[in-house]
Parts: structure tokens; C-alpha cells; sequence
């Protein structure tokens, strides 16, 4: 309780913690403003229905935006779409203007950031326009209730504005929370968005067991279920495989510096949620190609596919988070100038030749602690999703779901610790630290 106060004692870290909640609460009641022109009820039925596909997987990911067609449906995805397309091109080395802005520094770093930006639009556009396009289609056959009311051009024209308008609104809304408030934007968007269902999951998962849809015996078993798991992920997100460092000692001037052994940690899940979030982002590209012709036999067809719980769909998104992990340690981690500094200031692995053969065996070592740590975030992300669907859990304790929350919430106390430590008071643990995971989801 100590360590909660002493946050409002800081002048600085209590402005940047209002400032999240004042963001946070401006985007909640965006998500709550519908556009005109649409069939609520007819919405809700449809998104009723398609709770366990990508569509509903994705109103989860907007906080029940989507699902109101509010001006914030698109959220960030067309934004995360854009950070991993440009986070590949840069790792494949296609445009050279890209290698040479990336070795400018910080404003060759603001450079890509605002090509970010602008494709961020190209891809909004894009995907509201898939939307609208697949909404005015729904029901307009005689296959139910009308969505959209009046599905005119000026309809058309006024739906995508705002729709784009409002995914710009939130990546300007979040990269202002990583620049003046505590932990990174994008992420506690998608954050806020998740725990916004959490009340109602709760009341959804007492309500069974009312009703005798589940036992209490059933209903304590999956509580302490995602118990359990909560605190499996949070034991393995905070794990580390620490390599042993020896460092010589050398005279400088009149004084004898090094002998010191110490270690360099490498995180078993460096990418977080990160690759998550990507896998989540980047399946949500066939949807909106599908969502242009939704009649179409190919586009049921791959909706069909979309399934969440397909095994063609487990299998991509497995394959997804497995290449995402690997993808980010290859652009954060670089083996080569870990073991050129190390031998710079004198350090050397104990066994291990410094130069290249240091750089080879870290890069070893990061390769099976990442498979590990991939493997897991993929098992996470899957297998409670069988448990939901068996038992009719409240899609909240999905393991994506969690993964997210877990991760975000971990990075976040581990940004404000660093602030409470940083000005001389305890941290939330008098004798260790919360080793979160400092991110940025638009690098």
C-alpha cells in the first residue's frame, strides 16, 4: 500500500498516470458513439452469432467497438498492419531508403515513422471500405434483417471518412500515452479494450452456474483454472536464461578496473505480446479481402476457414506467433554487437572465445530459449480456447486474451517501478525488481 502511495507523491509520474486514464476514457466513449444509418439490432444479431469467429475474436480486440460500429470500430489494427509490414520490409533490406534512414538516428527513426503513418491511412481506407461494403451486403438479400438502412453513396463517403478519421484519431491517441503518460499506447488501447469485457465475463460465468448450465464444482475448477494459468504466464513472461560474463582486469591510467563477473539476461519470451498482436493483426487481412464480396462462395468459404476454432486457423496463428517471436528477436537482440562490446570492455564468456564464436553461442542460446518461449505464448493463445468451447467459459478467459492483459499489465508496472526507483522510493518488491518488457508496437 506504501508503494501505491508513494506514486501520487511524484508530481511527474501522477501526471502521467492521469493522463493515461483521461486518454484511455476518451477512447472508451468514442467506442460507444455509432455511426448513423445502422440497424443495431440486426449488428448485434449478426455479431451474436459470429461470437466464436475472427469477427467476434476481433470485437474483443476493439472493446466492443466494432459490434456498435462506433467511429473507433477499425481501433489499431490498420496501424499494427502497417508497423509489421514496414518492420519487414526494413528486415529484408528491399528499399535501401529505409537502411539508410534507419542509420540516421533519431530523425531517420521519425522519418519512417510518419511513412508509418501514411500507409496507416492507405490501409484504413482500405479495410473501412471492406467493412462498409461487407455490412450494406449483410441481410440486403432477403437472408435476414437489413444492417445498413440506406446504403447510398453519400452513406458510403461518410462512413469511411469516419471510420478513417477515428484510426487516426487512435494511433495519434496512443503514441501521445507512450510519449506522456506511463507504459507504450497502442498496447493499452488494445489493453483497455479487453478488460472492458472483463465485469460481464464475470456476470456471464455466475449466471451459468445460476442456471445450472454449469456446476459450482465445474465453476471453481475453471476459476482456479485461470488462476493458475495467470500465474504461469506472469512466472514465464518474468523468466530469464542468464549467460555468465567474466569481465579481465585492466589498468587504466593508475587504477585497476574489471575482474567483475556478472551475466547478460536474455528474456524467454522477448517478443511478449507482441507477436500476438501481430499473428491477431495479420489474420485479419483475409477477413477484409472477404469482406468486399461476402455473398461470394469464396468468401463464405474462407470465412468458414476464419473460424476460430478451425484447425486450419489454430494451425496459421500457431505458425504466425512461432515466426513473430523469432521475427522481433532478430530486429531487438543482435548477437554480433552484444559480443563486440563485450570484448570492447574487456569481457569474455567463461569457455567461449571472444569475437565470433561468443556472438555464435549467444545467438544459440537466444534460438532455444525463443523456441521454448514461443511454443508456450502459442499454447497459451490455443489451448483455452478448447476449454471455452467445451464448457461454455466467457470468451474473456481465452488465452490470447490473457496473454495480452498479462503482458501489458506486467510492462506497465515494470515502466512505473522504474519511475518510483528512479526517484529513490521502494519499489512494489523491497527485494527484487518487476522485469517487464520495455516495447514499442510500432518498431
Amino acid at each position: 500500500m506504501q508503494q501505491i502511495t508513494d506514486i501520487f507523491k511524484i508530481q511527474d509520474l501522477k501526471k502521467r498516470i492521469f493522463f493515461v486514464l483521461g486518454a484511455l476514457a476518451v477512447y472508451r466513449l468514442g467506442a460507444t458513439i455509432p455511426i448513423p444509418g445502422i440497424n443495431t439490432a440486426a449488428l448485434q444479431a449478426m455479431f451474436e452469432a459470429q461470437k466464436g469467429s475472427l469477427l467476434g475474436f476481433l470485437d474483443i480486440f476493439s472493446g466492443g467497438a466494432l459490434s456498435n460500429f462506433s467511429i473507433f470500430s477499425m481501433g489499431v489494427m490498420p496501424y499494427i498492419n502497417a508497423s509489421i509490414i514496414m518492420s519487414l520490409v526494413q528486415g529484408a533490406h528491399i528499399f535501401p531508403v529505409l537502411d539508410r534512414l534507419q542509420k540516421e538516428g533519431e530523425s531517420g527513426r521519425k522519418k519512417i515513422t510518419q511513412f508509418t503513418r501514411y500507409f496507416t491511412f492507405f490501409l484504413a481506407a482500405f479495410q473501412s471500405l471492406g467493412l462498409t461494403i461487407a455490412l450494406t451486403k449483410m441481410g440486403a438479400g432477403g437472408n435476414g434483417p437489413q444492417i445498413v438502412t440506406d446504403p447510398t453513396m453519400a452513406f458510403y463517403f461518410v462512413t469511411v471518412l469516419t471510420l478513417v478519421t477515428g484510426t487516426m484519431f487512435v494511433m495519434w491517441l496512443g503514441e501521445q500515452i507512450t510519449e506522456r503518460g506511463i507504459g507504450n499506447g497502442i498496447s493499452l488501447i488494445i489493453f483497455a479494450g479487453i478488460v472492458e469485457g472483463l465485469p460481464s465475463a464475470v456476470m456471464g460465468m455466475i449466471k451459468l452456474i445460476q442456471i445450472d448450465e454449469i456446476s459450482l464444482l465445474l465453476g471453481l475448477f475453471i476459476f482456479a483454472m485461470v488462476v493458475a494459468i495467470v500465474a504461469f504466464v506472469i512466472w514465464v513472461e518474468t523468466a530469464q536464461r542468464k549467460i555468465p560474463v567474466q569481465y579481465a582486469q585492466r589498468m587504466v591510467g593508475r587504477k585497476m578496473y574489471g575482474g567483475a563477473s556478472t551475466f547478460l539476461p536474455l528474456k524467454v519470451d522477448q517478443s511478449g505480446v507482441i507477436a500476438v498482436i501481430f499473428a491477431v493483426s495479420l489474420l485479419s487481412v483475409p477477413y477484409t479481402i472477404g469482406s468486399f464480396n461476402p455473398n461470394a462462395a469464396w468468401a463464405q468459404k474462407l470465412m468458414s476457414l476464419m473460424n476460430h476454432t478451425s484447425l486450419l486457423y489454430q494451425a496459421v496463428y500457431v505458425g504466425l506467433i512461432i515466426f513473430f517471436c523469432y521475427f522481433y528477436n532478430s530486429v531487438s537482440i543482435n548477437p554480433k554487437d552484444l559480443a563486440d562490446n563485450m570484448k570492447k570492455w574487456g569481457g569474455f564468456i567463461p569457455g567461449i572465445r571472444p569475437g565470433e564464436p561468443t556472438a555464435q553461442h549467444i545467438e544459440w542460446v537466444l534460438n532455444r530459449i525463443t523456441l521454448g518461449g514461443a511454443l508456450f505464448v502459442a499454447a497459451i493463445a490455443v489451448l483455452p480456447d478448447y476449454l471455452r468451447a467445451s464448457y461454455a467459459v466467457p470468451f474473456y478467459f481465452g488465452g490470447t486474451s490473457l496473454l495480452i492483459v498479462v503482458g501489458v499489465g506486467l510492462d506497465t508496472i515494470a515502466q512505473t517501478e522504474a519511475h518510483l526507483v528512479m526517484r529513490n522510493y521502494e519499489g512494489f518488491y523491497k527485494n527484487s525488481r518487476v522485469k517487464g518488457r520495455w516495447f514499442n508496437v510500432g518498431s
